[in-house]
């Protein structure tokens, strides 16, 4: 599980640095703007909405525990 959660901590960051390339990039030098900053972004929200599931199943399955301070 934590391999897992590393590599898709992995993949919402690289997609936001592929965001901002293409923010930086498109447009310039007479180039028309693409719509790939968006589709990056996007991919992130996806990212991001797939690792919450992916805890929640585990926390639901019982592969991951909470370990918090326990209240007396």
């Amino acid at each position: 599980m934590k391999y897992l959660v590393i590599l898709a901590f992995l993949a919402i960051v690289g997609s936001l640095g592929s965001a901002l390339f293409f923010m930086m990039r498109d447009g310039h030098d007479g180039r028309p703007k693409t719509n790939n900053m968006a589709r990056a972004l996007a991919w992130r929200v996806g990212f991001s909405i797939l690792l919450f599931v992916c805890i929640l199943l585990a926390w639901k399955f019982g592969y991951i525990r909470p370990t918090g301070v326990p209240l007396t």
